[in-house]
């Protein structure tokens, strides 16, 4: 995918879920139905701010059966690089945006044999329209939700009420937490465990499915990080001979489509190895911040995700 697959959508309804979140609907501009999606699906959403051009992906959460509308929850985020501040400040009912269409990098396996769903905080979303599609399926599942407070945790009573006993809450101000060692413990065989949440809380989950002897295979994630900001570094193009500069807080991604360059793109997160670039020349080090490249694709220092990670160094020289 580049920038020029994208569709015009009219925001219709805002509404307040929890503390600093935020759930956005989303309906074409020309009356069409939307693209159907599959449960764990996300879309990019552009948004023009007065200095540049915001691009931030959102886990689609409403039912992947009704097309006749789309539905995104955002975090305001006190570090934000701009995007979940445009969406909570500046738009409003009525506003237009533009968006991708639906990818999936995080799709429940269908031959498992029961869905085990571990979200924290704002990682609830992609498992809305992955609980909506896997209950229509009548697939076995269940869901373990980790929230600061229940004022933070967004559908938690919905949740609860629409799916009754599945639904596993644990509020942190209460003491409580996932007890993920005693639910990864209990089972059955060819079980899958979704984990989405913060990258701690991801990290801490994958060691523990690890450690608890589930196969890789079986063992899914999906984060949605931004690029960390870093100093200014000039990014050279080999084959059109150009030079640009990457901002401190700008992908080179960004910069790159800021310039005019329609660089490929899917997840802008470092997971899908769309936006895989050679390097031809280095004049620092690289810091990998995507989870697509090997640890010997790393290594090397011939390869860069160039939506996530980005240099210590004055410039580095790639292969476009």
């Amino acid at each position: 995918m580049t920038a020029s697959f994208l569709r015009r959508v009219r925001v219709a309804e805002i509404e307040p879920v929890a503390s600093r979140i935020k759930r956005f609907r989303l309906v074409s501009t020309d009356g069409r139905p939307l693209s159907e999606f599959s449960g764990g699906s996300h879309i990019t959403v552009c948004m023009q701010s007065p200095d540049r051009l915001i691009r931030n992906p959102y886990s689609l959460m409403g039912s992947p059966t009704d097309p006749s509308s789309y539905q995104i929850s955002v975090l305001k985020v006190d570090d934000s690089r701009g995007g979940s501040h445009f969406m909570h400040d500046r738009v409003e009912v009525g506003t237009e945006l533009q968006i991708s269409e639906p990818l999936n990098l995080f799709p429940p396996a269908k031959l498992a044999r029961k869905h085990i769903l571990v979200a924290g905080g704002i990682g609830i979303t992609p498992f809305m329209s992955m609980m909506s599609e896997l209950d229509a399926l009548g697939a076995d599942f269940e869901l373990h939700y980790g929230v600061r407070s229940l004022g933070e945790g967004a559908y938690c009573r919905l949740l609860q009420t629409h799916y009754g006993s599945r639904i596993h809450v644990y509020a942190q101000d209460n003491g409580e937490l996932v007890p993920l060692e005693r639910v990864l413990g209990s089972q059955p065989l060819g079980a899958h465990v979704y984990v989405c949440g913060p990258k701690p809380m991801i990290d801490w989950a994958l060691r523990t499915a690890t450690l608890a002897g589930w196969p890789d295979e079986n063992i899914h994630s999906e984060q949605f990080a931004a690029p960390p900001a870093g100093k200014p570094f000039a990014v050279k193009l080999a084959r059109s001979e150009r030079e640009i500069t990457v901002g401190g807080h700008q992908s080179i991604l960004e910069a790159l489509e800021q310039e005019g360059i329609d660089a490929p793109f899917l997840c802008r997160g470092g997971a899908c190895g769309q936006c895989e670039t050679g390097v031809s020349a280095c004049d620092g080090y690289i810091e990998h911040n995507d989870h697509y490249l090997t640890d010997a694709e790393k290594a090397s220092g011939k390869k860069i995700m160039i939506c996530m990670s980005r240099i210590s160094g004055d410039s580095i020289t790639l292969d476009l």
